[in-house]
């Protein structure tokens, strides 16, 4: 494993590469770091693929600007723009998860030109409907809890997380796991607890993430802290000012979905399934794959059947 610096502006990016070969460049989510890709970079890499994974600003070893501004997915785009310039010579073959997915989905619509093809996992494209899905999300979830809502005050959940990053990982990653009762991160509460109250902390955690495993993710946020990751949550007014021009615009690279069956992100809106039809705003899909049995984190908790559907995939190119 090699890393790479890549600057955009004034913005340092931290990037994992291996191998040779065509650009995959894969964009992790909350709270991760490049090594959540661990799996998809030993594998791809083997197969003639130069497969790079940056550490998302406000992570890990990149630059991690204290404003909410700059975590926009205008500025992430940029940032992962400038990856793909510098390692790609111009273009790759993104695959992103979590807050991964709409940086790459937004990627391919603001970069088309440098987007051979993406693959998002766990989110699908949704595009800017008439409100900002916070918005959308303070009205579905009146008067009880919801995660996205609580990471809108300022140093609230910094501090609930950085109290104790160990637990509050375990719990965070466990909870959305298809190990945990379904849908255990959208179970029903009062609107002013804190979000880790009433979560589990399994010992010892599912075998998908070992102690060396979730040290790596310790010891990043030790160091980095919480506020840039959780900005990103804030920033969700600012993006829906930002893609004013694409509203209701459809990705038009080859695309595809992975999720987990039992991601709890296809219940976010109460009484919809949001992995029904996760093609729809793309108008070159490759198909769908939905993991029996998986939750959210789907490329570490079924490294073998996310790499099998990601090549089903590249082999449709």
């Amino acid at each position: 494993m090699d890393f790479a610096t890549v600057q955009n502006g004034s913005v340092s990016l931290k990037v994992a590469v291996a191998g040779r070969g065509p650009l995959i460049l894969c964009v992790h989510g909350f709270p991760e770091l490049w090594y959540s890709w661990r799996h998809q970079i030993s594998h791809f890499s083997a197969r003639g693929y130069a497969v790079a994974a940056l550490d998302v600003r406000g992570y890990g070893g990149s630059s991690k600007p204290p404003a909410i501004a700059a975590y926009t997915l205008r500025n992430l785009a940029s940032d992962v723009a400038a990856v793909i310039d510098q390692l790609g010579g111009g273009k790759a073959i993104l695959f992103g998860h979590d807050w991964g997915a709409p940086i790459v989905w937004n990627t391919a619509l603001r970069y088309p030109d440098k987007v051979a093809a993406v693959a998002g996992l766990s989110v699908p494209y949704i595009p800017r409907g008439a409100m900002a899905f916070i918005d959308v999300a303070k009205s579905a979830y009146k008067d009880r809890f919801f995660y996205q809502l609580y990471f809108q005050d300022e140093g609230v959940a910094e501090a609930e997380f950085e109290a104790d990053i160990p637990v509050g990982l375990r719990k965070t990653y466990f909870a959305l796991s298809g190990d945990a009762p379904l849908n255990k991160w959208l179970e029903q509460k009062p609107a002013d607890v804190k979000l880790l109250d009433g979560m589990i902390d399994p010992k010892p955690f599912p075998a998908w993430m070992s102690e060396q495993d979730l040290q790596v993710y310790v010891d990043a946020f030790r160091g980095g802290g919480f506020r840039g990751p959780l900005n990103r949550y804030r920033a969700q007014k600012l993006d829906f000012e930002d893609m004013a021009e694409f509203a209701g615009k459809p990705v038009t690279r080859p695309a595809c979905f992975i999720g987990g069956e039992r991601d709890a992100v296809r219940a976010f809106i109460p009484g919809m399934d949001l992995y029904a039809n996760p093609g729809m705003a793309c108008t070159d899909f490759r198909g769908s794959t939905i993991l029996p049995g998986i939750g959210h984190w789907v490329q570490q908790e079924a490294p073998a059947a996310t790499n099998t559907a990601l090549e089903k995939f590249l082999g449709s190119l």
